[in-house]
């Protein structure tokens, strides 16, 4: 398994971290109502479900990215940084919009994307 690989199995568990710390953030975790409960979290927990949301909205495009690098025969090298940019991008991000510091967190948004946008494109 080639890290960038392993770097889809790795990042699969962020957001499962952002809710477990949305969820156990306070007090009344409800789970027969989780999206009710999630819906009126505050503050830390609140931001920690968005991180969770974005996480799914930008994780299908890395994933196939990396198919499409090894699929292109890009340099290993070359697909690995770019995988673990991104793993390391989106790790920042959960941990800079749970701890609301908005500007470094589109940051690191930013290099997560362009990490994304780098795996089509590395192997032409």
């Amino acid at each position: 398994m080639t890290i960038a690989y392993l770097c889809i199995v790795i990042s699969t568990f962020i957001p499962i971290c952002c809710a477990g710390y949305a969820k156990f953030s306070t007090k009344g975790y409800n789970n027969r109502s989780p999206r009710e409960f999630l819906a009126s979290l505050e503050g830390a927990g609140k931001r920690a479900n968005f991180a969770q949301q974005n996480f799914y909205e930008t994780f299908p495009a890395f994933a196939v990215g990396v198919v499409v690098a090894h699929l292109m025969e890009a340099a290993q090298w070359k697909i690995d940084f770019a995988a673990v940019i991104y793993v390391t991008g989106r790790v920042l991000y959960a941990v800079l919009y749970i701890t609301d510091q908005h500007m470094l967190r589109s940051t690191a948004w930013a290099v997560a994307f362009g990490a994304t946008i780098a795996l089509y494109f590395i192997g032409a």
